[in-house]
């Protein structure tokens, strides 16, 4: 069968709006530069604690919870190519902001509880950007996207995502580099968040020149613009006219159904999907990295250097994950990354007990990170995306990312007091979630390898 399809023009497509994918990784990761310049700066001159440390280093969390809610009625009214401006804006305004945040207020260099709210206030506008692109963008790759590489597309999104926090481990180990401590508290951390300002201005420009999804065009009745995406897309009109006929044809027998008509449990393991994903303690390892190797005796340089080796380890294995999704199936890679992070925080929580500090910690938490990305980091959003049934998937999906982001909230705002109290029991919990989260997929969560969403509909009203 000849290829039905123009890759270079998709390919363009899909390499843009990965960039709120790249974004969503920067702007998450770019705090794991920064916690001890933050606390330096912020949270011991106004004699706050380490609940305040955790909570100012996970603020961003809260306006994804924001964004992914809004992502519904924004795409819906504004359509996905504006909500992804939307979303690169935030982006320009956080990092801008994060860097500076004095102005216009309060005084440069000077320290206060204003300055604080006001740090955390950008932040959370950075959170909003960040829960847009976590839900618009697979939405606008999934749309654009020929179904016979709709997959492999949409999981590029994720290998963004990941390619990001790379990225910017590597623009704050070189905004560190040979740096003394003094001149990073007082100046460096700054340039660690105005650094996404470039990818921001970036992602905001090229966004001008793709086109609006030809889903959303139809649904707002401007086929003619829909026809002339398609034709772009798949080379004739023929094809375009045929493939737009089709989504007339669902979008015309799309009816509104209430958020339970396939039962609670669909809702509730979506959710649990979600939640578990953050338990398990991933976003700790990814925002609190340079200090996690630096309380195992590494320099600020080598601690750096250490996370931007976890970076490449995460790239690698989340390529791993993206190739074998479709060849072993959902189940079986979750199962095995549980395992696999289960050892892993096990491990470091009994070298933790025993005052244990070395490679070997490095070692765990590789093995750790490792089976995390090639399991629950992209396979998470697959099953979001195609676990529901069409009727209630709008609703269901925006459930589902709003409770990964406030699990996110809750895991990483409580990590420096849990370590505080006790670093072997902090990791132990992560370990002794990784296994409820395998245990939980074995028993609870259906296989969707090869499955249609119409198997899926038919599967929930069993």
């Amino acid at each position: 069968m000849s290829k039905q399809y123009n890759s270079t023009y998709i390919i363009v497509i899909t390499l843009v709006a990965t960039l709120g994918g790249l974004l969503f990784g920067y702007d998450t990761a770019v705090i794991s530069g920064t916690v001890e310049s933050l606390e330096e700066y912020m949270i011991l001159p106004n004699e706050l604690g380490k609940f305040a440390l955790g909570a100012t280093v996970s603020s961003a969390l809260i306006g994804c919870i924001i964004g992914g809610l809004l992502s519904g009625i924004l795409s819906s009214r504004l359509g996905r190519k504006k909500s992804l401006m939307v979303a690169a804006v935030l982006f320009l305004i956080a990092a801008l902001g994060s860097a500076f945040p004095e102005f216009p207020f309060f005084t440069h260099g000077k320290s206060s509880m204003g300055v604080l709210w006001a740090f955390n206030f950008y932040r959370i506008i950075g959170g909003i950007g960040v829960g847009l692109a976590s839900a618009v963008c697979p939405m606008y790759i999934g749309e654009i996207a020929p179904a016979s590489i709709r997959g492999r597309l949409v999981s590029f999104n994720q290998f963004a995502i990941i390619f990001g926090m790379l990225v910017v481990y590597f623009v704050n180990w070189g905004i560190a580099k040979g740096q003394t401590a003094d001149w990073i508290h007082a100046t460096g951390w700054r340039y660690m968040f105005l650094s996404g300002a470039i990818p921001s201005v970036l992602f905001g420009f090229l966004l001008f020149l793709v086109p609006e999804t030809p889903r959303f065009l139809s649904l707002i009745r401007q086929d003619v613009k829909a026809l002339s995406v398609l034709e772009k897309i798949n080379g004739t009109k023929e094809r375009a006219a045929a493939i737009l006929k089709e989504i007339q044809a669902t979008l015309g027998e799309s009816v509104k159904s209430k958020l339970t008509a396939y039962g609670v449990k669909v809702i509730l393991i979506g959710i649990l999907i979600s939640v578990f994903q953050q338990f398990v303690g991933i976003n700790v390892a990814l925002y609190y990295a340079p200090e996690i190797f630096k309380s195992m005796g590494a320099e600020t340089d080598s601690a750096m250097m250490q996370t931007i080796v976890m970076g490449f380890v995460n790239v690698v294995f989340t390529v791993l994950a993206i190739l074998t999704v479709d060849k072993w199936g959902r189940k079986p890679l979750l199962i095995t990354g549980s395992i696999g992070m289960a050892v892993g925080m096990f491990a470091i929580s009994i070298l933790a007990f025993n005052n244990i500090i070395g490679i070997s910690t490095l070692v765990f938490i590789i093995i750790y990170t490792a089976s995390f990305m090639m399991s629950w980091g992209p396979i998470c959003w697959v099953l979001i995306s195609e676990i529901f049934p069409n009727r209630i998937r709008g609703q269901a999906v925006a459930i589902a990312v709003a409770a990964q982001w406030a699990a996110n909230y809750f895991i990483s705002s409580t990590y420096p007091p849990m370590m505080d109290f006790s670093s072997g029991m902090t990791y132990g919990f992560y370990g002794t979630m990784a296994v409820l989260s395998a245990i939980f997929v074995w028993k609870w969560v259906p296989e969707t390898k090869g499955k249609t969403l119409e198997d899926m509909e038919n599967l929930w009203k069993r």
